[in-house]
C-alpha cells in the first residue's frame, strides 16, 4: 500500500486537484460509516452555502477552533481564490495570513492539515490544541478573527476545570464554543455556526444567558434551519447561525428548509436544495419557508441597589484583572452572575430586561408563520365511538331493507 501511494504524483495543480477530490470522498465515507460522522465531515453543500452567505474578503483573517477535517477553511480558499484574478501578493496573503485553526484529536488534525494541502494551502496554520482549554479573559485585541466558520462537536461534556474558561458554565461543549467565538471575533467580524436547534429553546441558565450575550453583542441575522439526516449518522436537527458582532440584534429572518424528501446516506443534501435560501436571504425576502421576527431592543437598566452594586463589582474585579474593556466586550466579559439570575427575566449584572418580543428566557424557536396549520389527529376513543355510531346506523338501514322484503 505505501509502495503504491508512493508512486502518485503531486507535482501539477490538475494532480493535486483530483487527489484533494479523491481525499474528499475517503472523509464523506468516514462521515457516512456512522462513527463521528460530523466530527470528519460536514457536508460540501451546506459549507458552500454558508461561505457564501458569509462572503470573505482577501485580507480577512478566517478562523476554526473546531477545525475537523477543515472543510470550511478548503471551501473558503476556493471562494477566495476563484473570486477575482489574484495578485503575486493577494496570492501570499491568501497562502500565509488568511486561514487559521484548532483541532484537540489527533486524526482528525491530520486529516485536516491533508486537506487543506490537497487544496493548495501549501502552510496551513493549524494548531493542535484544545481550543476551550484558553481562557476568555486572555483573549487580546492581536488574538481576533475577522470571519468566524465552523461545526463544533454536537453533544459533548466537557470537565469543570475546563468550564472555568468561561463567563456562562455550561458542559455542553457546543455552547462554550459559541462564546469562544462570540469572544474572538473582531468587532464588525462575521460568523456562520452550525449548532444543534435545541440551543434556540433550551431553558436552562446558561443557554438563556448564551442566546442573551449573542443577541446584544452581536446582530444574528439569519437562522437557517435544516431538516433531520442533513449530517449522515449524527441524529441531530441542526440550524446555522448566521451573525456580525458589534452591534445588538433587532430583527432575525428565518428560513426553514424543507425538502420533498428524506436526507440519507444515498440521498444527500446537494447546492440546488440551498438554492432558495442563497438567493431569498440576499434581501431577507419572505416566503413558504422564510420569514422575520423583530428583537426589540433591551427595555432599560435595573435601577435596583442589587443591580446597581453588582454592575460596580463587576467592573471593579475587571479593572483588578487588566481584562479588555472594549465595548464589544461588555456583555460577555459581564456575564459572570448570569447564571443564577434568570428567574424573572431580569439580569442584574448587565442591568437590562428581556426584550418583551423574545420572552424572558430569549426564546429563538420561532414558527413559521406561513405554513399551514395541518388538521389535528383525532383521539383514538374519538374515533371508535363514530365507527360505532356509523355501524349502529347500517345495521338500521339493513333492518329496514328486510322489512320490505
Amino acid at each position: 500500500m505505501i509502495n503504491r501511494i508512493d508512486e502518485l504524483r503531486f507535482r501539477t495543480h490538475a494532480e493535486k486537484h483530483e487527489m484533494s477530490h479523491l481525499y474528499e470522498d475517503k472523509i464523506k465515507n468516514m462521515g457516512n460509516a456512522g462513527r463521528n460522522g460530523g466530527e470528519y465531515y460536514t457536508p460540501r453543500p451546506l459549507i458552500t452555502t454558508i461561505v457564501k452567505v458569509v462572503a470573505p474578503k482577501i485580507g480577512e483573517k478566517i478562523y476554526d477552533g473546531a477545525v475537523g477535517s477543515a472543510g470550511f477553511l478548503c471551501e473558503a480558499f476556493d471562494y477566495l481564490k476563484n473570486s477575482k484574478s489574484l495578485t503575486t501578493k493577494e496570492t501570499e496573503i491568501l497562502q500565509k495570513r488568511t486561514f487559521y485553526g484548532k483541532e484537540k484529536k489527533s486524526l482528525a488534525y491530520i486529516i485536516g492539515i491533508m486537506n487543506m494541502i490537497l487544496h493548495g494551502v501549501e502552510a496551513p496554520n493549524i494548531i493542535h490544541t484544545n481550543t476551550l482549554a484558553e481562557n476568555l479573559a486572555d483573549i487580546q485585541e492581536k488574538d481576533r478573527y475577522d470571519v468566524v466558520l465552523a461545526n463544533p462537536p454536537f453533544g459533548g461534556k466537557e470537565r469543570a476545570e475546563v468550564q472555568q474558561n468561561f463567563p456562562i458554565k455550561t458542559g455542553e461543549t457546543a455552547s462554550l464554543f459559541l462564546q469562544h467565538f462570540i469572544k474572538i471575533l473582531k468587532a464588525g467580524g462575521k460568523a456562520g455556526v452550525v449548532i444543534k436547534n435545541t440551543f434556540l429553546s433550551n431553558t436552562d441558565n446558561a443557554s438563556v444567558a448564551i442566546r442573551k450575550t449573542l443577541l446584544e453583542s452581536c446582530n444574528l441575522h439569519t437562522v437557517l434551519d435544516l431538516p433531520g439526516g442533513t449530517f449522515t449518522g449524527a441524529g441531530v436537527k441542526t440550524v446555522v447561525l448566521f451573525f456580525e458582532k458589534g452591534s445588538s440584534t433587532k430583527k432575525v429572518w428565518f428560513y426553514q428548509l424543507n425538502l420533498d424528501r428524506n436526507l440519507g446516506k444515498t440521498n444527500a443534501l446537494n447546492e440546488k436544495d440551498l438554492e432558495d435560501f442563497i438567493e431569498k436571504q440576499k434581501t431577507f425576502a419572505d416566503g413558504p419557508n422564510s420569514w422575520s421576527i423583530d428583537v426589540q431592543a433591551p427595555m432599560g437598566r435595573d435601577t435596583s441597589k442589587k443591580s446597581t452594586a453588582l454592575r460596580n463589582t463587576g467592573t471593579s474585579t475587571k479593572a483588578l484583572k487588566g481584562r479588555d474593556t472594549s465595548e464589544e466586550d461588555n456583555a460577555l466579559s459581564g456575564l459572570d452572575g448570569i447564571a443564577d439570575s434568570v428567574n424573572d427575566g431580569r439580569y442584574p449584572s448587565l442591568g437590562y430586561s428581556a426584550p418583551s418580543g423574545l420572552g424572558s428566557t430569549y426564546d429563538l424557536s420561532a414558527k413559521n408563520p406561513n405554513k399551514k396549520e395541518e388538521a389535528a389527529l383525532r383521539q383514538p376513543q374519538d374515533i371508535l365511538e363514530e365507527m360505532k355510531a356509523l355501524d349502529a346506523e347500517s345495521a338500521e338501514i339493513l333492518n329496514s331493507i328486510l322489512e320490505l322484503i
